[in-house]
């Protein structure tokens, strides 16, 4: 499955099919020092009587200014530093356990993250690209979205590939900012 996301900004994205259905809807909304992120799902109306997309909120995202993040799931709070556990030296490496009973890695490279199975294997099973400048067409490249490339595998998770997604994608850019100023973050 490929999601094409309509900004690099993940915690302000559609994730859109590659039908151009859009599947999941991001959005972060500043309130006096508080940000929460709503991860919202496309909702198909069977009956098709209003005719119109409908999506509902599947999680959220607490981003608090000092201290861990809180998940809200299935109207359960869980903390990001015990549910998405950090590994490594440079802690570039989160890990959870999937509601398949599977261990699933996200490793945040300099520019991409990845998610991957946590055994011996580490076979990847999802990879986010980041969008391509236009002004490379002189050399003849086209500019491309930033997509999500996800394993079929996993396509049962989803809602939980695209909130931990967000997480780490978040984690990583703020690492990538900090480091463009010389400055050293977690």
């Amino acid at each position: 499955m490929l999601l094409t996301l309509s900004s690099e900004n993940v915690r302000n994205a559609t994730f859109t099919s590659d039908t151009g259905q859009p599947l999941y809807v991001c959005s972060t909304p500043f309130f006096f020092g508080r940000w929460t992120t709503k991860i919202r799902k496309y909702v198909s109306d069977d009956f098709q009587l209003e005719m119109k997309d409908r999506f509902e909120v599947v999680s959220k995202i607490r981003w608090p200014i000092f201290g861990s993040a809180v998940f809200k799931i299935g109207g359960k709070d869980f903390r990001s530093d015990s549910f998405l556990r950090r590994h490594g030296v440079t802690g570039r490496k989160r890990t959870f356990k999937g509601p398949d009973g599977r261990r699933y890695r996200w490793d945040m490279h300099r520019r991409v993250v990845v998610l991957s199975l946590d055994d011996p294997s580490r076979r990847e099973v999802a990879r986010y690209r980041r969008s391509t400048s236009g002004s490379f067409n002189i050399l003849g490249m086209e500019s491309t979205k930033a997509c999500l490339e996800i394993s079929r595998e996993i396509e049962h998770m989803l809602d939980l590939v695209i909130l931990t997604f967000i997480y780490v994608e978040k984690l990583r850019m703020d690492r990538e900012w900090w480091e463009k100023r010389g400055r050293k973050r977690r």
